[in-house]
């Protein structure tokens, strides 16, 4: 065996031994990192150099405490898009992407000069992918988390959009105006399940993120009001739901005025995202997703 694959398969059978389901998936990432190199270059004639050797054996360590991977690789992708991601902020999640594409489709057209708000805004990903898909677009994120924002900063500068967007410290009610598109990824955990999730998110990922009262439904209580105060005529809100909270946020968005156009479904067909606006706005008689089996 090829001294590449005896470290491959030693570090493989660690993070087995730590609960890893993809255990030899992440060794290859781990170690690709070290080296440098793509997961692909991986192959058995390379050579291991004392300084990525002890660059595996720290970043192996850390998975080994169920670090996320993602904040040990220093990124996570999401809307085919990297983004950088550390301690102190949310990691993108491929269900949230539904957001997005529900966004998409309801304002088609690239050259529209719309105007975005990203609440909760974390790593930035939200806005940043909805601005890299409509260039004619300027947005705002806002973070109650100083570290989030350093975080949505470094990933606007990256993606080329500090023209295009600005960060505030502080509520929605921070950033003046309202919106055409209001994108929010709020907590949604109730407390009492939090110690249930997997150590990476209880252990590392920021609990402001995720907890969100004794029924998970504190924050979008908090948001009905902001998000109608937010809203241009015409203009809709897309807000990430766990399973089973469809029906819910319907009635308290409902209770606060806005209207529930329809409920988006993730690549799983778990209702995923409320699209909201205006009580005007006629809601469609057929859902994406029956509001009943919320």
């Amino acid at each position: 065996m090829h001294v590449l694959e005896k470290i491959l398969s030693s570090a493989t059978g660690r993070l087995r031994a730590a609960g890893l389901e993809s255990a030899r998936l992440e060794a290859r990432l781990l170690l690709a990192h070290a080296m440098g190199i793509a997961q692909e270059d991986l192959i058995a004639g390379r050579t291991l150099d004392a300084g990525a050797t002890k660059r595996f054996e720290a970043m192996l360590a850390r998975r080994e405490k169920r670090e996320p991977l993602a904040y040990i690789l220093g990124k996570r992708e999401f809307w085919s898009l990297d983004f950088a991601v550390g301690p102190g902020v949310l990691i993108p999640r491929p269900e949230s992407e539904t957001l997005i594409e529900a966004a998409l489709g309801d304002f088609p057209d690239s050259a529209a000069p719309l105007r975005v708000l990203d609440i909760g805004t974390g790593s930035g990903c939200l806005l940043i992918a909805f601005l890299k898909e409509r260039p004619q677009a300027t947005g705002v994120g806002v973070d109650i988390s100083p570290e989030a924002l350093t975080w949505a900063e470094r990933n606007l500068r990256a993606h080329g959009l500090p023209n295009r967007a600005s960060l505030i410290e502080g509520s929605a009610d921070s950033a003046e105006g309202q919106f055409d598109v209001v994108l929010c990824n709020p907590p949604y955990v109730a407390d009492s399940a939090f110690e249930s999730l997997e150590p990476e998110i209880v252990h590392y990922e920021p609990a402001i993120a995720l907890k969100a009262g004794n029924d998970g439904l504190d924050a979008y209580r908090q948001l009905g009001p902001l998000l109608l105060n937010k809203l241009r005529p015409g203009g809709r809100t897309y807000v990430e739901l766990a399973q089973g909270q469809a029906t819910d946020v319907t009635k308290i968005f409902e209770a606060c005025g806005l209207s529930v156009v329809r409920v988006a479904d993730d690549l799983a067909k778990v209702p995923r995202c409320v699209v909201a606006g205006f009580p005007a706005e006629p809601r469609k008689k057929t859902l994406e997703s029956g509001l009943t089996s919320g």
